[in-house]
């Protein structure tokens, strides 16, 4: 049995011990780089944002009430998903994708859903196209309630589902990078007012699908996508606007 001499100096020993960083430690600042990136996001893709708009990693600590420290990771992953692009010299600043890297994406997405939709027919089930029509009326009705962010996602998670439905995992990674980046394009360079995704065109894509015309379903999609490439204007004026109006904080 220890002494009381020991047993002190082991209680004190414990105090002195490092303790493990509670959760609440750590949650604050992965909320706040979450919040940030979420609306950064949300801005680009409400058209607030516009390319080549600086996002100053001294500005964002202010706005946000972070340290450097959260501002730039927030910054990092908001690269790593090309939304911003990070300059040695001029720091962060809103994705400015060239007619060159434009016509690239749109040209890989092109191809690889052509490769995906046959896939993707030949292994749906009768309740995946329920599934699927499901979907199209919650795009439909977001069409006409929600702001162009919730519409560009649910129009852009139908062509991913449909990736999904062909079981290539690693196709459907790609493809999920590609219609993300799309829909970034889109949403910075579309003209304010056209929808990004016609609701209609993907109505008639399960439509074919379904009654297996496979060979026209897919015809049908790239000339949706087709379509949607050509209403990218990549001429877009700056807004005299603040960077906090523009991130929708004043």
């Amino acid at each position: 049995m220890p002494s009381p001499t020991q047993s002190r100096r082991a209680a004190a020993a414990r105090s002195k011990s490092p303790k493990p960083a509670a959760v609440d430690d750590v949650l604050p600042d992965a909320d706040m780089e979450r919040r940030i990136c979420e609306a950064v996001y949300e801005s680009v893709m409400s058209q607030r944002l516009t390319p080549g708009t600086k996002l100053p990693e001294a500005a964002i600590c202010d706005l946000f009430g972070v340290s450097r420290s959260v501002a730039r990771k927030a910054l990092q992953r908001l690269a790593h998903e090309h939304v911003v692009d990070l300059h040695h010299n001029r720091g962060a600043v809103v994705a400015e994708p060239t007619p060159e890297d434009t016509r690239q994406i749109f040209q890989a997405r092109r191809a690889l859903e052509a490769a995906l939709l046959p896939l993707a027919a030949a292994r749906a089930t009768r309740a995946d196209y329920a599934s699927l029509r499901r979907q199209l009326r919650d795009e439909h009705a977001l069409l006409h309630r929600a702001g162009q962010p919730a519409w560009a996602r649910q129009a852009s998670a139908f062509h991913v589902r449909l990736g999904e439905l062909s079981g290539n995992t690693i196709l459907h990674g790609y493809l999920a990078e590609l219609v993300s980046r799309c829909s970034l394009i889109v949403a910075l360079y579309e003209p304010p007012g056209n929808a990004a995704c016609e609701h209609g065109e993907h109505v008639l894509i399960v439509d074919m699908m379904e009654r297996g015309d496979v060979a026209e379903a897919v015809q049908t999609n790239d000339n949706h996508l087709a379509d949607l490439e050509r209403r990218i204007s990549l001429e877009r004026p700056q807004p005299a606007q603040t960077l906090a109006q523009m991130l929708g904080l004043a």
